[in-house]
């Protein structure tokens, strides 16, 4: 059983997410809406990798490097200038994209394992994780003319 990849791949992926939305909001603190935002949002992150652990013990948790080398590759440092929020948006939706698409994989295995506490955790994680993404969506509109028009 190969479920235990998928199992890694959204605890770290939820790990990196928490990670990520801190350093956003410390690196943009002048953004009143990025900052607070960005708080609670990694805090529903760290809630949901808190929530999969128990699942380890169940399914094993492979080595995989994926979401520790997406993390490492999107964000190298505070960005300055015009841009600086629109590409930590858009890391941070590439991120929570990983995530999201971890929680889906996951649901269909518990599905087909019939695993009722794994399916109603992915559900609830991938309700949550549809609200990160839309926030981020959102804000990349928002933030998009700003930092390309008329900067």
């Amino acid at each position: 059983m190969n479920i235990g990849v998928y199992v890694r791949l959204a605890h770290h992926s939820e790990t990196q997410l928490a990670e990520a939305f801190l350093q956003v909001s410390d690196h943009h603190r002048d953004e009143p809406d990025v900052e607070e935002t960005c708080r609670l949002l990694s805090s529903w992150s760290k809630e949901k990798s808190n929530g999969i652990r128990p699942f380890i013990a169940t399914y094993g948790e492979p080595r995989v490097n994926e979401p520790e080398t997406l993390f490492s590759d999107l964000f190298q440092g505070p960005r300055t200038g015009g841009l600086a929020l629109l590409r930590d948006l858009h890391d941070l939706w590439l991120l929570a994209t990983e995530a999201m698409i971890s929680w889906t994989v996951l649901l269909q295995a518990s599905r087909a394992l019939r695993d009722e506490d794994l399916e109603h955790l992915c559900t609830r994680h991938i309700t949550q994780t549809d609200r990160q993404l839309a926030w981020l969506q959102t804000r990349t509109k928002q933030a998009a003319p700003q930092a390309l028009v008329v900067a």
